[in-house]
């Protein structure tokens, strides 16, 4: 018989973050299909995309807008180097993207993936940092638990210890200053005085690291690979001072964050912010194709405009600014307009929230439910662990695909979910957490 689908990728593919062996007893899951918040499998079954395929499809699988925009751009231009050459739909998306920061962020820098967005933008501080006779100042502060990827440059700010310590003896790694973590308050305490806590720590390592600081990288308002950490938006207004106070950029990695999932377009505007490097990836093309871009402000850009190429930003790759994957960038941005995506998502998190709550607000397992915009999560008291893989596990079998960061459930869904699909998804978690626990 000739070799299923299953057993050519167990084969031939090396799956990502992933001990291949786990799958002699959790069996991979062929996918043909997908329509809307659905994932179709082989088999024929249909699956809820709770976390919007890791957390990078928007507007749901197979969209017909996105379809229709990459069928246009086909027949046009699929690819040219961004070396000498320009094309529209890099230059509208740049426009565009700087407008939705008031025009505070201007110049745009394309790569395609989030690490390389997270390596671009520290390698942008430190040589802007050189460029102006500061060469010094080539360290860089990330928050306890943070992700910004897992190459070789962007482990130096990732501390998830799984990632760092397999690498260690490659990389220059960061110094962490605290979290701000909502969970840690206090008796009495809020949100809001966790915050100042773990800023009143960043000022005291800034003080410290005598001004050899490049940049703070962090990822606003939510972590989401060290669990869904959720904290006020009060922390990025005082690391916004502390940062202009002591001569540091910052960065904020709005990979996983931007694009709506907090409910406003980018995380940081919560805080009436405005980061000196912005880096987005995942949800920026729909879901669709590899694309990252790094968005600077023009003092920053303005210190590579020489004549001089030592000077110049060094970085590219083949694929940098794709005319394809620009262009379901645009046609993302386009269904954001047309369709007042942020308000509907008001609403859609509040039918999430309401349905959490009513399953789980009680259980005598779960800890900490919270909820950011379109991003909810709760952690699991006394799990196994083995819990996620458990848990993803029979989620599958309940007919939705949720795939918890350790003890950690969470939702992350495409913003095309109605109201029956959300209850199916939550029915399914609530279901999936009995059976692991049991």
């Amino acid at each position: 018989m000739p070799a299923t689908l299953l057993q050519r990728s167990l084969t031939a593919v090396w799956h990502p973050c992933t001990q291949m062996k786990h799958h002699e007893t959790l069996p991979l899951t062929p996918v043909v299909g997908g329509e809307g918040p659905w994932l179709v499998t082989e088999d024929g079954r249909r699956l809820l995309d709770g976390i919007s395929s890791w957390w990078v499809n928007l507007f749901g699988h197979c969209n017909p807008r996105i379809n229709a925009a990459l069928r246009d751009q086909l027949e046009r231009l699929e690819h040219v180097l961004l070396a000498g050459f320009t094309h529209p739909p890099v230059v509208e998306l740049s426009e565009r993207l700087a407008a939705l920061t008031g025009g505070a962020l201007g110049h745009a820098f394309y790569a395609s993936d989030g690490a390389s967005a997270t390596e671009i933008a520290l390698k942008m501080s430190f040589h802007a940092w050189r460029n102006r006779g500061l060469p010094h100042k080539n360290r860089f502060l990330c928050l306890e638990g943070s992700y910004h990827g897992e190459t070789v440059g962007a482990l130096a700010v990732t501390d998830v210890p799984l990632f760092r310590d397999a690498y260690a003896p490659l990389v220059r790694q960061a110094s962490t200053v605290p979290s701000p973590d909502a969970r840690r308050a206090a008796p009495g305490e809020t949100a809001a005085d966790v915050a100042r806590r773990a800023a009143e720590a960043l000022e005291a390592h800034l003080e410290a690291e005598n001004g050899q600081v490049a940049a703070l990288i962090l990822e606003p308002l939510v972590q989401g690979a060290a669990g869904m950490v959720m904290y006020d938006p009060e922390y990025l207004r005082l690391a916004r001072a502390l940062c202009d106070r002591y001569q540091a950029h910052l960065i904020c990695d709005e990979i996983a964050v931007g694009c709506g999932r907090t409910g406003t377009f980018f995380a940081h505007e919560q805080a009436g912010i405005r980061p000196d490097l912005l880096c987005l990836s995942k949800g920026i093309s729909g879901g669709y194709l590899p694309l990252s871009v790094v968005l600077c402000h023009e003092e920053i850009f303005r210190t590579f405009y020489d004549s001089d190429t030592r000077k110049a930003f060094l970085h590219s790759h083949s694929y940098t600014g794709n005319p394809l994957a620009c262009r379901a960038a645009l046609a993302t941005l386009d269904i954001f307009e047309e369709d007042d995506v942020l308000a509907a998502n008001r609403k859609r998190a509040e039918s999430l929230g309401r349905l959490l709550e009513e399953a789980f607000s009680g259980h005598a397992a779960v800890r900490h439910l919270r909820q950011r915009g379109m991003i909810a999560a709760f952690d699991v008291e006394g799990a196994a662990d083995d819990f996620s893989r458990r848990f993803f596990a029979a989620a599958l079998e309940a007919g939705a695909l949720l795939r918890p960061i350790g003890n950690t459930v969470y939702f992350m869904p495409p913003y095309v979910m109605d109201e029956p699909e959300l209850r199916a998804l939550v029915a399914a978690a609530a279901g999936a957490l009995e059976q692991t626990l049991a």
